[in-house]
């Protein structure tokens, strides 16, 4: 806009219209500039859409326009606006564009020419931005530092807008004190007494306050009490602070005197466009932070408050508070605080006070600590490779600069790398020998990035580098070259101690198997040892021993030359035996599968002869024809051996061959093969050198034993081995002396499938090859370290075939020659299975005909149970298998649970120990990949194969038995349920009454579980009578021991506590017979006993603790008195009461689910519910509440009372104290403190026998120390039976003696008793019995015996 003349008068209008098309104004004779808005003004209904004008749109629309007005006449101005406020709205724009309507015009900015300038101010309603008032001169005329409020008048109008704004409303929070009573009529707001005072007060307020510019309306919120204080709003335009004294004034004019209103009192809080910033916006710890209000009101009384500490901040040593006014236009206030701590964060407050307003405005500052991310770790090998340590922080600031610096013996500096605006610097290393020489090896050096902020605050991050030097490698010096068959060994020395890790492979990359090396460590070397046994040539070649740091590696080489050399197993002799007449001869031969240069020669005795070399394929044989005629005595038994030496001069000898020369007259048999002998004799041949057909697939392996029967040979046992067997008999020995043993066994187990399975017809054939199958299976299995799920399913491939139905004619071949084969396979099956690693699966399923496989990995976190079936339809079996998942808790994160069946294992394993009964059911085994450290249980369910026959026994196959060969064996083991379909069987069960207080019990048929089923028993049938004697002594002595209140009470105590453990032994004993005997009804009686176990158990308890409660009050209360019906209301209320609701509720809780009782005893859950916490909980705090009781009886009995003289008549007061304590335990039930130890699983054995011990016997306690003890009892029954004179004469004995017993009537220790309890007498109160012991369990080969 050009600026106007001196004489040039010029206003602003808002021209408001309403366009349903792209408008198109043609102003410029007028507009001068046009500016279009998008905000909707205040004051109008915000119904209609508004939007700024754009060429494209052509939706309707609500527009505002500012038009500028210039003219040169001052007379013009007047009637301009009065022609605009007489305007009848709407108004259509013009005839050429209908669609465009004039809502409403309204005058913002009237500029005036005064004197020299142009004073541009605003119409009413309307004033200046802030922005304006602090970047233009304003009109001192009309704007002073008293108005307050933003300026209404500039010098000049701003060229560029913006103009005048409406001045919007604002609500005032108000308040004021009436100098009156609080009544709490005032709080509800439906009361009379609010409505009243309400309707007063607002009629005062609108009279006063309506002379407020721009006045809505005004509220009563609510009152609070002080007097009475009245919390209003106004809402308004913004008032000066004199015009709301004139409103003020108003309404006391306007409001009954009887409210006495407080002038003084009135105040107000507004909110206003204070600014508020806090720099820096990221706070660290160490900043310094300003924080800043800035706000039109012109005062400098300004207060900063922190919320969190409820203080007001002051100038001090790091707080700084500075305040001013800028431009006599807008206060400021600084907050500074300096070396910034977490304990500054919170919400700030920055408070304005201008007469009775308080202008106030919050922000919360947090304050963080400077997080660095780096490696605090790390190795580097000194071998002058660049190294990087990287530090970067977490939060993207304003960092002034990275730092870094070092700390440390040695000095190795790096180059520094820093990006500012990604808040990361990297710190590049290069060593080399000469800075870490090897004795530094392993050197730490301690280098620190430091962030240092715009603001100050600092912030580092260590990181601890180890300088290791390469490390230097010696190794065997010699030369190695060996013969196959013997040994070597290579030692590799490092001068360095820190490595990752030792290990050795060949040329060709290949990694040695680590069971074949041995390495060590010590404080400034390491060494490791390549061992080779019975070498063969495969281990002909270079080896490299290899120590890795990091990513640097030292090597070391060996080179191993290895001399062909049969091994003796694999030199092949014929014959194996043979007899020979005295003027005949015959071949003999050794047979290879190599052909080298090897010097052959057979020796007898001291006789040596060249061999003839016979090649025949790949086979190569050295024959000798041996003439009888040159030994020189007929007969005779020799040993003929043939001796193969190498190229390095090594030789091995082959097995013997012997050899018998008899008279030619007895010999009877005769074979051009198999040879001659005399009627009964037997020999053994190798099969490929007998009759039996070759395989085309190469030659048979194995031996056949044949009999001269008559004048023929018969064969008597056969135990070739087929071609294609044989040849992976080989390659399976070769495999596992071979140096990449692990690398070749999957391809290796993948081939024994396949061809395991092709010559099935052949395996049935041939027994010897079954053998040399499991054999192989058993070489095998002592290779692997882990196996994974294709491994797995071809060792169950290969199972599955020699287990299928047509080779089980083989297997009783087998079983004929007694040999422990079947057990070979089982435990080959087991190395497996614990060896099975699935990759990324957590279960595991496999099936065949013959064998099925289940497994899951253990998990971290609370495992789900495991629970597996299988069902063999071919056989017409089934069976389950489960582990609960509180056993899965004890095992070991990413353990193997891996169960394996067999339908077919039942009718090859051998018989039992007693040779009676064989497995007639699924053969399941389950194994665990890590050692069990923890008590385990395992439950099975098998078909009933016999339902109405024998009585099926649980089972597990023992190794250890008959001499390593296996058996079946039932320790451990037990029948839990049986019926017409199936048996449940469960591999451990508790017994004994350890089960009482203990989740765990002795191992089943173990001495300790004997001895304590021993104690347990006796103890309880002497408890039981000694109980029964008690009720009949205490019911004919009833009414003369009962003539006092407290007399009373102790003896119903005592029936109450007799006749609970009573009923509880019995109820025992019930529940004892249920789960040894399987009775039909056995679940639904276990869950009677259970309850009524845990009712009368607890009973006995709570009883307890009723007579301890007693003596506790009649010793402590010695003056207060209780009458006798309210003592026996509480009483049973606590004896009966407690134990019942604690009993319901535990069966309510947990029979729902059947996990009420265990699943092999009849007592409360542990491992699914731990409802057995419903017994130990309270009856060990009653144990502890006791033996508190124990301690303050005793306290109060060793502090004589006013009147008693020293005790000189007493004993020691150690003595004193035992015996206390000896009355008082069985009294109390504190032998159940030995209870505590056995609640936890695999304590001491010691715990359990003791526990057992003084709880077993806790009736014959009773009846002694509770009954026959106290002399009132004993009187009572000498008068019942006549004798008062007798028993009158001993009690004046007693306590006549020389030395008074602890108890007697003369004893300070009786007296206090007698004040407790009568006259005269002791009392006790007894406990049950349990036992506890640990658990084991058993990971094995579970079946059935019928």
């Amino acid at each position: 806009m050009k600026s106007p003349r001196r004489t040039t008068l010029c206003c602003m209008i808002i021209v408001i219209y309403f366009s349903q098309a792209t408008p198109n104004l043609n102003l410029e004779s007028i507009v001068h500039p046009l500016i279009l808005h998008e905000h909707e003004l205040a004051g109008k209904e915000p119904l209609r859409q508004k939007r700024a004008v754009t060429s494209s749109s052509a939706a309707p629309g609500e527009y505002t326009v500012d038009v500028e007005i210039s003219f040169e006449n001052a007379s013009f101005l007047e009637p301009i606006i009065a022609y605009l406020n007489s305007l009848s709205f709407p108004i259509q724009w013009n005839s050429t564009d209908p669609a465009t309507t004039i809502l409403s015009t309204e005058v913002t900015t009237v500029c005036r020419p005064t004197e020299n300038e142009i004073w541009c101010s605003c119409e009413t309603g309307y004033r200046w931005p802030q922005e304006r008032c602090l970047h233009n001169l304003t009109c001192q005329e009309h704007d002073g530092p008293s108005a307050g409020h933003r300026c209404s008048c500039l010098k000049g109008l701003p060229p560029k807008g913006p103009f005048c704004q409406l001045q919007g409303d604002v609500t005032l929070r108000m308040s004021v004190r009436l100098n009156v009573g609080f009544q709490e009529d005032l709080k509800n707001s439906s009361s009379a007494l609010y409505r009243s005072y309400k309707t007063d007060l607002e009629t005062a307020f609108w009279k006063g306050y309506s002379i407020l510019p721009g006045f809505k309306m005004v509220t009563v919120t609510g009152f609070r009490p002080g007097s009475v204080v009245v919390a209003y709003e106004v809402k308004t335009a913004a008032p000066s602070p004199e015009l709301m004294r004139k409103a003020n004034d108003q309404v006391m004019q306007n409001l009954n005197q009887t409210y006495k209103m407080d002038y003084n009192s009135f105040q107000g809080v507004t909110s206003n466009e204070t600014k508020f910033t806090i720099v820096p916006e990221i706070t660290f710890e160490g900043d310094t932070v300003t924080l800043m209000c800035e706000t039109d009101i012109l005062s400098s009384n300004v207060s900063w408050h922190h919320i969190e500490r409820h203080s007001d901040i002051q100038n001090s040593s790091r707080f700084s508070v500075y305040t001013f006014v800028l431009n006599n236009m807008t206060s400021i206030s600084r907050l500074t605080i300096y070396n910034v701590t977490k304990e500054d964060s919170g919400e700030y407050i920055c408070k304005l006070t201008v007469d009775i307003f308080e202008y106030e405005s919050r922000k919360k500052m947090d304050v963080i600590s400077i997080g660095i991310l780096a490696t605090e770790e790390m190795k580097v090998t000194c071998n002058n490779n660049p190294v990087s340590l990287n530090c970067c922080s977490e939060i993207n600031a304003n960092w002034s600069m990275i730092e870094w610096k070092q700390e440390g013996k040695i000095n190795i500096p790096g180059n520094p790398e820093t990006d500012i605006d990604s808040g990361c610097s990297r710190y590049t290393l290069k060593a080399d020998g000469t800075q870490c020489p090897s004795r530094l090896g392993g050197m730490k050096v301690i280098y620190v990035c430091e962030f240092i902020t715009e603001h100050g605050a600092r912030g580092s991050k260590k990181i601890e580098v180890t300088f290791t030097s390469v490390a230097n490698i010696t190794i065997t010096p010699d030369p190695i070259s060996v013969s196959e068959g013997q040994n070597f060994s290579i030692k590799c020395i490092s001068d360095v101690s820190n490595y990752d890790e030792v290990y050795w492979n060949t040329s060709a990359g290949i990694k040695i198997y680590p069971k074949f090396y041995t390495t060590k460590r010590y404080a400034d070397a390491a060494e490791s040892v390549l061992t080779v046994k019975a070498v063969t040539r495969e281990w002909n070649g270079t080896y490299h021993c290899i120590f890795r740091y990091k990513n640097s590696y030292s090597v070391a080489t060996k080179d191993v030359t290895v001399y062909p050399l049969p091994l003796e197993p694999n030199i092949m002799v014929d014959p194996l035996e043979a007899t020979v007449p005295c003027k005949g001869s015959h071949h003999f031969k050794c047979c290879v599968e190599e052909d080298e240069n090897y010097k052959v020669t057979f020796r007898m005795d001291s006789l040596s002869f060249l061999a003839e070399k016979e090649v025949n394929g790949k086979q190569v044989c050295y024959k000798y024809n041996f003439m009888a005629s040159s030994v020189s005595w007929c007969p005779k038994k020799l040993d003929i051996f043939c001796h193969f030496t190498n190229a390095a001069n090594n030789s091995v000898q082959s097995p013997s061959m012997k050899l018998n020369l008899v008279p030619g007259e007895k010999i009877m048999c005769q074979d051009p093969i198999i040879g001659v002998g005399e009627p009964g004799k037997v020999i053994q041949k190798l099969c490929q050198f007998s009759n039996v057909p070759s395989s085309p697939g190469g030659p048979t392996g194995g031996i056949i034993t044949y009999k001269c029967v008559g004048s023929q040979w018969k064969v008597k046992k056969n135990g070739c081995i087929s071609a294609p067997i044989n040849s992976l008999l080989q390659m399976a020995k070769a495999l596992i002396k071979s140096p990449s043993q692990d690398e070749k066994l999957p391809t290796y187990l993948k081939n024994l499938s396949i061809s395991t399975g092709k010559v099935k017809h052949e395996v049935s054939a041939f027994p010897g090859s079954l053998g040399a199958i499991i054999n192989i299976l058993d070489l095998l299995s002592t290779v692997p370290t882990q196996v994974n799920s294709e491994m797995m399913m071809h060792v169950l491939s290969t199972v599955n075939t020699i287990l299928s139905k047509p080779v089980l004619s083989a297997w009783k071949v087998v079983q004929q020659q007694q040999t422990n084969q079947s057990s070979q396979l089982l435990d080959s099956v087991e190395r497996f299975s614990r060896a099975l690693r699935p990759e990324d699966n957590t279960l595991l399923s496999i099936n065949q005909t013959n064998v099925q496989m289940r497994s899951m990995v253990i998990k971290p976190g609370h495992p789900k149970a495991y629970k597996q079936s299988f069902v063999f339809a071919d056989s017409d079996l089934w069976g389950n298998v489960a582990i609960e998942n509180c056993q899965l808790g004890n095992l070991q994160r990413d353990s193997s649970i891996v169960t394996v069946a067999f339908p077919t294992l039942k009718t090859i394993l051998a018989q039992d120990v007693q040779g009676k009964n064989f497995a007639n059911s699924l053969v399941m085994t389950t194994t665990v990949s890590h050692n069990i450290t923890m008590p385990f249980s395992i439950s099975m369910t098998f078909k009933n194969t016999n339902p109405s026959g024998a009585i099926p026994r649980c089972v597990f196959w023992n190794f250890n038995l008959a001499n390593h060969t296996g058996g079946w064996d039932t320790s451990g083991c037990y029948v839990n349920k049986v019926d017409e379909d199936s048996v449940s069987c469960i591999c451990d069960h508790l017994t004994s009454f350890s089960i009482l207080m203990s989740p765990d019990s002795p191992y089943p048929g173990s001495l300790l579980e004997i001895l304590l089923d021993i104690i347990s028993y006796i103890g309880l049938c002497f408890s039981i009578l000694s109980l029964a004697a008690c009720l009949i002594v205490e019911a004919v002595v009833w009414k003369s021991v009962t003539k006092n209140r407290t007399s009373s009470m102790r003896h119903i105590c005592i029936v109450n506590i007799a006749a609970s453990l009573l009923l509880a032994d019995v109820w025992f004993i019930v529940a004892a017979a249920i789960h040894n005997h399987h009775h039909p009804l056995s679940e639904a009686a276990c869950v009677a006993a259970t309850f009524f176990i845990h009712f009368f158990y607890l009973s006995v308890f709570f009883w307890m603790l009723t007579l301890g409660l007693m003596l506790f009050y009649r010793l402590v209360f010695i003056l207060h008195d209780t009458s006798k019906s309210i003592q026996k209301a509480i009483a049973f209320s606590l004896g009966y009461g407690c134990p019942l609701v604690i009993s319901v509720i535990t069966v309510g809780a947990t029979q729902p689910q059947e996990v009420y009782t265990r699943k092999n005893a009849c007592w409360l859950n542990w491992e699914d519910t731990k409802a057995l916490l419903a017994f130990v909980i309270p009856a060990l705090i009653i144990v502890v509440v006791n033996m508190t009781i124990t301690v303050v009886v005793i306290s109060k009995i060793l502090r004589p009372s006013i009147g008693d003289k020293p005790s000189k008549q007493e004993k020691s007061s150690l003595f004193q104290i035992s015996k206390s304590i000896g009355v008082l335990t069985p009294l109390l039930g504190l032998t159940w403190g030995f209870g505590l130890a056995t609640v936890f699983q695999g304590s001491n054995a010691v715990f359990h026998i003791i526990f057992t011990l003084l709880n077993a016997f806790q009736g014959l306690f009773i009846l002694l120390f509770g009954c026959l003890w106290d002399q009132k009892v004993q009187e009572a029954l000498l008068k019942k039976f006549s004798l008062s004179r007798w028993s009158s004469q001993h009690s004046k004995s007693t306590s006549l003696g020389s030395s008074t017993p602890v108890f007697s009537m003369s004893s300070p220790i009786s007296r206090r008793f007698n004040n407790l309890f009568g006259k005269t007498g002791t009392y006790n109160v007894s406990t049950p019995e349990t036992t506890s012991s640990s658990l084991e369990n058993t990971s094995s080969a579970y079946s059935l015996l019928n």
